[in-house]
Order: structure tokens, then sequence, then C-alpha cells
């Protein structure tokens, strides 16, 4: 095997060995009934996407879960797939398209979706190319996309499961509509946003004026007041445009200010129309004047009000959102034009009231950001609350788990209140609805299906779950009306919400409809990764899926993670200017570091502050491993193979390496432990803890000391320490896989192929297992017991703090590193006595020091620094090692900006502005800085008075 370069390159590395991986087929697995299935279905990205650092934490926390189950044992699947994305991706290609100078009509439906797929085949598969830089161990010879035969497949036969079930229905309905994608959306695709609008009061007259008191149109009242002669009833809205459509005023039935009013009518402003005044208990009193108008078919709430009173429906606007229905003045206008108009003509004719400055929620699309205009509509939908029962008993009884906990409650409260799913869109790319309606019956044209009738009559609030005559959902296209026998049927151009494909992933990447082997073993999945934003879109659905199709759970365990967000808290956006792209960083960093990063810089479900410094730290880490791991190479190739071999049959064999020291004992008994806080904290998703132990027992057990241990010679134990430094060191790296996967396998690979020349890597006295031939596939390590020993760390411990300590007396002093000075270790612990004094010549090597002197008592060393731990008294006479004059003026210098620093801490943390309003991890990092400030305070105090004294 050719040597390790002597620094670390990922670029030589990374792609090389994933073709390996890929090659070898380590990612693949089969249902194997010998073996325990554990299954991850990947949550799949858009077509239209490329990697963003979402996608970067969210799959390398997959990928680490996966990697930590296959090394485990387990017949680990992680299913890859993409979805189809809807509005998204005809989006992008009615944008290409425009500069065209087309349009999806001037290629007809046909010629539009072929275009798309073409789009697809060309540009689709970005995400997944980007998804293997990142080291995702996939199997991807199972890569499914939400529009694939089998898929498709699935989705219709859904479909038809809940039509039968009466779970489907046709109905007119309120919903969210998004002018610019011109369709319809779910609530959840509907965010609202906080905005500041306004609140316009508009006066209705009361019918019994004259006609020309009605419209305002008195010359008195044009010319010289605004106040309208007839008496009126004020209303309030933050949609003036609507009030064209607008069929009744409403108040409430205890609000005495109108009690008078109930049962009379109101004339419409600008209209004329006559409208009746309703009670109503849904109107709330508070809001505005108490009074409010009804648009049946434009809001929610008026919809309500217009069902139980039997109103008119009149719909105002286009799918473009421009008017209609309405006067000629307004007819085809803009909506905000129209109402920029409207506020014009109201205040000219004597109609209009204040104008209020008005915080308040406003829904928008998902996708282009569109204000969305609620709007009467005839659509598909999904009856909700009969499958969220046994989705919410399932998380209440404890089947499925949430980490963190908290999303628990919000899944419930969601769950408990769902409201039906809108699935149908008025869009081309997507699978369409597998329902046909008779011309001969009288269903099914566009005029009827969208509600676009100036106006209609509402009879019943509860839609019908339609077995309707004409209509006829079916997998395959009928040849007759089953109603009429007629022949002219023609399909629903509608298609189904991207989602309704989606929330079968967990078994239709498995083979459902068919019961196939796949879906036997490795159904129900073990874990969900996802991020909190799509619980309500995904997660909740998914599990309402699974018990209604599968009769059972989707998944065990839904792992939210948090938001990827810049290093001052904001969400990283194109607009911001603050995204940081994760190709880029690997270009840079590594893999490894882009990795090691994501999952170090936050707990868990917590939101990650990132800056592209940040990474450093990921490098240098790996850097430190590949050093440590060129170090044992080197040493190795002169070492004698005393530490294993092989047997009369030439099988390797492993014999024990003797701990024959307090270090060896401590290391030995340090892996063990490291190994169980690992495994633990991986198994309670804190991989961010898992990676800083590693990091830890790495970084600073093995390399800053083990290793150094082993460059002290004593002419018998080389071989055996570098023997216990190398199963040491291969062990963190398997344990360290998961998490950076490429420079431990590389490096792992050099480590074991020393195996070839006799040095053996275990530490147990047993026939070593045959060489994996990837740290993929090696055995997770188990922690032995036997190799635990607290004695062991207790002792090398508080040998660590001596070292440390007598080091740091050295740098606060600047003692010359060329010079050895004399220690004087004073304890009345015989034990301690003992224990230095037989490691005098380690703590020489380790601490750069000279004679080392240990008694149980001496009288207080004039010029000598001082320094306790652990009962331990520690003297480092300072005589002929330093310029005491110079020494003396530097620490006087630093005591002084110390205290200033120390004042400035403490009357920060006394400040209660700071202490309450301050996040709590700020709050708790001033308080461990003013800890530390005070500390080296004293000791650089105490250092200044031997100074002085000299």
């Amino acid at each position: 095997m050719p040597q390790l370069a002597p620094a670390y390159n990922p670029n030589d590395v990374e792609e090389r060995l994933y073709a390996r991986w890929e090659a070898a087929g380590l990612f693949r697995a089969d249902a194997d009934p010998r073996r325990r299935p554990y299954t991850i279905v990947i949550p799949p990205p858009n077509i239209t996407g490329i990697l963003h650092m979402g996608h970067a934490l969210n799959n390398t926390i997959q990928d680490i879960l996966i990697r930590t189950k296959r090394m485990q044992g387990k017949n680990a699947l992680w299913v890859p797939g993409t979805d189809h994305a809807g509005i998204a991706t005809q989006n992008v290609v009615e944008k290409m398209l425009a500069k065209e100078g087309k349009s999806r009509q001037d290629l007809g439906r046909e010629a539009f979706r072929q275009r798309v797929w073409t789009w697809k085949e060309q540009y689709g598969s970005t995400i997944i190319r980007q998804l293997k830089r990142l080291g995702a161990s996939c199997d991807w010879t199972r890569t499914r996309f939400t529009m694939d035969e089998g898929l498709s497949a699935a989705v219709v036969e859904v479909f038809i499961r809940l039509y039968e079930a009466g779970l489907i229905y046709r109905g007119n309905y309120i919903i969210n509509w998004c002018p610019r994608c011109q369709t319809a959306l779910a609530d959840e695709e509907a965010p609202r946003q906080e905005t500041m609008g306004k609140l316009y009061h508009i006066r209705y007259p009361l019918a019994g004026g004259s006609r020309l008191e009605a419209r305002g149109e008195s010359r008195k009242s044009r010319a010289t007041s605004h106040e309208p002669r007839a008496p009126y009833i004020e209303v309030a809205t933050t949609r003036p445009e609507t009030m064209l459509g607008d069929t009744a005023v409403a108040v409430h039935p205890k609000d005495k200010r109108y009690k008078g009013l109930v049962g009379r009518h109101a004339l419409l402003p600008l209209v004329n129309r006559r409208l009746p005044i309703i009670a109503d208990p849904l109107v709330d009193p508070e809001f505005g004047t108490g009074a409010v108008k009804v648009t049946p078919a434009h809001d929610p709430v008026d919809f309500q009000l217009g069902t139980r009173h039997g109103l008119e429906f009149i719909n105002v606007m286009t799918d473009d959102a421009r008017m209609t229905n309405v006067p000629a003045a307004y007819q085809s206008l803009d909506r905000f034009d129209c109402r920029s108009k409207l506020i014009v003509d109201l205040e000219q004719q004597g109609f209009l009231g204040r104008i209020e400055e008005h915080q308040h929620n406003v829904g928008h699309c998902y996708r282009c950001h569109t204000v969305v205009e609620p709007r009467l509509s005839l659509q598909w939908f999904v009856r909700m609350k009969p499958l969220a029962q046994s989705a919410i008993r399932a998380v209440t009884s404890g089947k499925i788990r949430f980490v963190p906990d908290r999303w628990r409650k919000v899944y419930l409260n969601w769950m408990r209140n769902i409201q039906d799913w809108c699935i149908s869109r008025q869009i081309w790319w997507g699978h369409r609805l597998p329902v046909w309606y008779c011309a001969n019956c009288a269903r099914g044209s566009r005029l009827e299906a969208r509600g676009e009738g100036r106006r209609s009559r509402a009879t019943s609030h509860e839609p019908r779950a339609t077995s309707e005559p004409g209509v006829i959902v079916s997998k395959a296209r009928p040849t007759r009306c089953p109603a009429c026998g007629g022949a002219d049927l023609k399909q629903d151009e509608d298609v189904l919400d991207t989602w309704f494909s989606s929330w079968l992933w967990p078994f239709s990447t498995l083979g459902w409809p068919k019961q196939t082997k796949d879906l036997a073993y490795f159904y129900p999945t073990d874990t969900l990764v996802t991020a909190p934003e799509i619980i309500f879109f995904w997660v909740a659905r998914m599990i309402m899926a699974g018990f209604f199709c599968m009769k059972e759970i989707p998944f065990r365990r839904v792992y939210i993670h948090g938001t990827v967000r810049d290093i001052t808290g904001k969400k990283m956006s194109k607009s911001l200017g603050n995204i940081i792209d994760p190709l880029e960083v690997i270009d840079r960093y590594g893999t490894d570091a882009l990795r090691y990063t994501l999952v170090t810089a936050t707990a868990i479900g917590q939101d990650i502050a990132l800056s592209e410094e940040r990474f450093a730290a990921g490098r240098n880490f790996a850097n430190k491993l590949w050093n440590a791991a060129r170090y044992v190479l080197s040493a190795a190739g002169g070492s004698r193979p005393e530490a294993g071999g092989h047997d009369t049959k030439g099988n390797a064999t492993s014999r024990e390496p003797r701990p024959t020291s307090v270090s060896d004992r401590w290391i030995l008994s340090r892996l063990q432990r490291t190994i169980e806080q690992v495994t633990s904290a991986l198994d309670a998703f804190s991989i961010h803890e898992a990676a800083a132990t590693l990091y830890s027992f790495l970084w600073h057990d093995v390399c800053d000391w083990y290793l150094e241990i082993t460059k002290i010679s004593d002419g018998e134990t080389e071989d055996q320490r570098l023997a216990i430094l190398t199963h040491v060191l291969e062990t963190g790296l398997r344990l360290l896989h998961p998490i950076m996967p490429f420079v431990t396998e590389e490096l792992w690979q050099h480590l074991t192929a020393l195996e070839a020349r006799g040095l053996r890597l275990e530490v147990t006295a047993r026939r070593a297992a045959p060489r994996a031939t990837s740290i993929m596939v090696a055995p997770w390590p188990n922690a032995s017991k036997r190799l635990v020993n607290p004695e062991a760390e207790r002792w090398f411990e508080q040998f660590r703090s001596v070292v440390v300590t007598i080091r740091n007396l050295r740098a606060e002093l600047n003692i010359p590193l060329d010079s050895r000075p004399a220690v004087h270790l004073v304890t009345a612990q015989a034990p301690a006595r003992e224990f230095f004094g037989q490691h005098q010549r380690l703590l020489q090597a380790l601490a750069r020091v000279g004679g080392i002197r240990v008694d149980g008592a001496i009288k207080r060393l004039r010029d000598a620094a001082a320094a306790v731990v652990d009962g331990i008294q520690i003297f480092v006479p300072l005589g002929g090692l330093i310029d005491v004059a110079r020494e003396r003026n530097r620490l006087s210098q630093r005591v002084g900006d110390l205290e200033q620093d120390l004042s400035r801490q403490q009357t920060r943390l006394r400040d209660p502005q700071f202490v309450e309003k301050a996040p709590k991890d700020v709050v708790e990092q001033a308080r461990q800085r003013e800890a530390q400030t005070r500390q080296t305070l004293e000791q650089l105090r105490r250092h200044l008075d031997v100074l002085r004294a000299m």
C-alpha cells in the first residue's frame, strides 16, 4: 500500500474511496431473514433542488445513523429518491419557455409534460450527484422517483381506496389560491406572515334612502361633505376589493349597538346591491366596528356565514386575480389596482371612513411567495379527521417517538385540530386525477369544476362524499359511463398535490401496493430524519397513510433537527446574501470537515449558527488524525512483531498487549469509556455529544498524551506501547467513521495493513476475525469491562494535572523553552509520593523539567513559583531562569489588564437586562469567562508576589 502523503488532501481521497465503496456494493441491502433490518427512507429532495446546508445537515445525520447500524451488524438500508415537485418544477420549465417566447399553453398539455420529462432527465439527478459528494451511503440501486411507474401506481391505488371508503370528496370550498402559480394550495402551503397593512372603514348606507343618496351622488355630498345623508352601518376590512362580491353585512347577536339593525338591509356602495344585515356568533364584536362585510366566495369565515344563512356566492376574481363580475369601472383590473381605485372612489363619494395601520397575518404561496387569495372553488379533498385518530394514538401510546420530545405536543395539537386536505392542483406536471366526467351527465365542465359562475346559492355546509352520476374514478380510462352508458368522457384536468405521492413514501418505495419481500422485511422503517417545517406537510400525513394502507406505523422514531442559520442567528437566504454553499465548503475543507462541523455546531434539535471559519476545526481534526497515523506507520516500520502473529496454518492470531504502565492501563480504560459514551450518545441521537467525546479522546488523550508517551524510549516497552497505540487509534477511527467517513477509511486501510507484518490491533486474547475489506463493514467496537480501570484513570489524571500545571507555570513566567528547571513536589499522601517517584522520568520528559524532588513536607521555597493541584504543592525555583525585573513589569501590566476585563465582565453580569433577556447559553458563556478571568488573575497575582519578593 502506498505511504501516506505528508498532509491530508481530501481531493486525493474522497472520490476514489466513494467509487470503491459503490463498486464493491457496500451500500446495498437485500432482505435477509437471518439479520435484523434497520431502515431509513430519505426525505426526497425536489428534482429542482441543489444541495444547500439544510440538505447537508439532514443527510449527514441520516448517513451517520446508517453507517453506525451497518457497523453494528444490522442489515442497514437507506432508500434514496427524488420528488417531482409539481409547482416548483413546472415553474422552472415555464420560465425556460418564457425565454423562448412560449408558454405551456402554446405547447399543449402532453408536449409540455414531455418537455418537463426531458428537463428532469437532464437536470433532475443533480441533487443525487451532490449527495454522493456528501458521502451518503444510500442503496442507489433502489433510487425512486415520485412519478416513476411503481409510485404512480401506488398513488392511483390509494386515491381509489380513499374514494371508495368515502374519504375523498369533491366540494365547493374556500381554498388558498395562488394567482401566480394559478393553482389551489393546502393550508400548509400558504404560510401566514405578519404583515403591516391597513384597516379600511367603509360606510354602507341603510336601505330606505333615495338611490341618489345611496350612491352618495348628491351635489352637496360631492362638493362640501364626505358624510352621506342617509344613515349607514360602518364595516371594517383589510381587503376592500372583495366588497364587490359582498352579499350581506353581519354583526354579533349580542352586540347591542346593532340590535335594531338585524333583519334590515344595507346598500353596497358603488354597486347599490341590497345586502341583508344578519346576526351570527362567528362575528368578532371586538374587530373594527363590530360589523363586517360578508363575501362568501372570498373568505373562509364568510363562507361559513354564507352556508348558514343561504347567501349568494359571487366570485369576483379570475385565476390570475383580475376582477370579474364587477361594475365596468373595475372589470379586468388587478386586485391591488382595483383596491387603489376603490379607495379613491369611496372617498370621493363619501363612503370612506378612517384608515388605520393594521398588523395582520397574510398567507403567501410557499413557492413563489405571492399573496394568496382565499377563493371559492370546486376542488378535491381528503377527509382527514377519520385518518387522524390512529395517527394520534400512535404517538400518545409511544409507538412513534419524537426527538426532541417537544415536537410531540406540536404534532398532537395540529392533528387534533386537523382540517380536510385540498389535494387537487391546477397545473399539468404531476399525477393526474384518476377521475373522468361524462358529458351526457352534464358533469365536469371547467366552468362548473372551478365554481366560476357569477352567482351560486349555498345549500349545504357539509360536502358530499361523491358517488355522483357521471363522475367516474378508475385506474384505467373507462370506455362507458356507468350511469348513462355514454362514451363522451373527459378526464379531470387537475393533478394531485405533490405531497399526495410523498405521504406514501415509506412503503411505496418498498413495492406497495404489491406485497413484496422488501415490504415485508424492511417495513416499518426505523428512523425518519427531517426538519420541523414539514411535520405537517409530510410527517403527519405519512403516519396517517401508513395506518390506512399498511395498518401499521411507517417509522418508530422521528428525529427533528434544527434550522441552519448564519453566525448572527439569521436564516440563510439568497436575499440576505448569507448563504454558505456546502459544495464550496467541500472543495475548500473537505467533506469530513463539513460533516463534523454540522453535527458539532449544536445540541439535539437546536438551530445551528454557522460561519465559514468554523469548518477549519473539522479540517484540523482530520489533519491531526492523519499526522497521528503517519507517526504510527513510521514507527511500526522498525517494530518487532511481538503483539501478534500467525498460527501454523497461516491464520492471524491476536495476543493481548500487556499494559505494563499506568499510562497503558489509563488509555485502554479511557477507550472503553469512550466506546460506551459514543454508542450511548448515538443511540440517543446526541450526535454532537458523540462527536465531542471522540474529539476529546482522539485529539487530547490519544494524540496529545499517549502518542507522546510512546516517543519516550525506555528500551523495553516501545513495541508494546506502539501496539496499544495502534489498537486505540484503529478503534477510534471505527467509532469516528460514521461522522467522518473518508479520512477514517483511508487511515484505517493503512493501519490494518500492519497486520500483514504481524502487528495485531486487538487487545483481547482470541482468534481474530477475518479482516474486513472496508471500515464501513468492520465491526462496531464493543467495550470490555475488564479493561475499565478507574484507579489507573485517577492516577493518570492526577499525573496529567501536575504536568499541565508545570507547563502553565513555565508559560506564565516566560521560562525559556530550552531550560530544564528543577521541580519540587510536596504531598502528605504516601501513595502519591510513591507514584510520582516511580514516574519521574515520564514527568521530566512531558513537563520538560530537570531534577524532580518528591517530599512529604518542605519549607516554603523562596524565589519559587508555586501552585497546588489535587493536594500536591508544586514549586519551580526561578533563580537564574528569568529576568525578574522584566517579568515583574510584564505581569504587573497583565494583572492590570485582567482587572479591567474582570470589572467589565462583572458589570455585565450584574445587569438584569442582560441576565434576563440574553439567551441562556450566552449568559452561561459570560459567567464561565468571568470565572476563568478571576482564576487567572488570582494565579498571576501569586506569581507577582513571588517576583516582588525576589
